[in-house]
């Protein structure tokens, strides 16, 4: 069974049609990078995945639960927008930390909000917030933070930030984590500090969705790459099929782009 299961999703916005009928699945552990051009649809792709926008047609699945069914009465697919959230971790590409908190208060808070709505909370507060803290901690460790915790957003580089987003984005433990270009923001030396640690949660077999440019690293890390133009997929496969051998004039076009010199 996929773990993840998107089907004929449709976006628009006023009179233009941004997604036009959306469509893959995903398996435990794989890794699908989305490519295409900016205005593709690639970033409302994610935003619908994550429940910040509502698609206008199609169905989203998690692990075989259907999470959004545009067929259901509106009222019925708001219902615990929340709790569909957590299946997903998106990560930004403008880091979006918050400026007041540390490093460490940044990757437990949306953790310690959650457990407040814990039947025995007020007796397991110290327990369950000393856990929380714990995984952040292991989780900021994992990420080469271990001596920036009780830092400040704007005490950390780009690179660092981003690091942090990601903890912050696993820290609820979500069933796929998604990336929205989150090497735009950063100069070369910084993108590749971001971009090993990505690789190395692909290593550790997370799923993973990833909207990005860099190709090299698409076609390194990924699964499964889909191409998107126009807000359909024009072409979708393994990567050496895709970026290294595409079979449409517009996927080789796109492609030619990022080799001129």
């Amino acid at each position: 069974m996929a773990i993840l299961d998107v089907k004929n999703i449709h976006k628009s916005f006023g009179r233009t049609e941004v997604l036009k009928g959306i469509s893959f699945s995903l398996e435990k552990g794989q890794v699908v990078s989305v490519i295409g051009s900016s205005g593709s649809g690639k970033t409302t792709l994610l935003r619908c995945l994550n429940f910040l926008e509502t698609p206008d047609g199609g169905s989203i699945a998690v692990n075989g639960e259907t999470l959004f069914d545009a067929a259901e009465p509106a009222t019925q697919r708001e219902a615990d927008i929340r709790r569909k959230r957590l299946h997903f971790g998106l990560v930004f590409q403008s880091f979006n930390l918050f400026p007041q908190y540390t490093a460490l208060e940044n990757v437990t808070l949306a953790g310690k909000l959650l457990a407040k709505e814990e039947p025995d909370y007020k007796t397991r507060k110290k327990e369950l917030f000393a856990q929380i803290d714990g995984e952040a901690r292991a989780l900021l460790a994992q990420m080469g933070l271990s001596d920036r915790m009780d830092n400040y957003p704007h005490q950390l580089s780009g690179g660092q930030q981003q690091r942090v987003a990601i903890a912050r984005a696993l820290a609820l433990r979500p069933d796929i984590l998604c990336f929205d270009e989150p090497t735009s923001a950063l100069d070369p030396e910084l993108t590749q500090e971001v971009l090993r640690v990505i690789r190395q949660l692909a290593d550790r077999q997370t799923t993973m969705v990833i909207v990005t440019h860099e190709m090299a690293f698409a076609r390194d890390v990924s699964t499964h790459v889909l191409f998107m133009d126009g807000g359909v997929v024009v072409e979708s496969g393994p990567p050496e099929q895709v970026i290294g051998a595409p079979s449409q004039e517009r996927t080789r076009r796109f492609l030619e782009s990022f080799t001129r010199p």
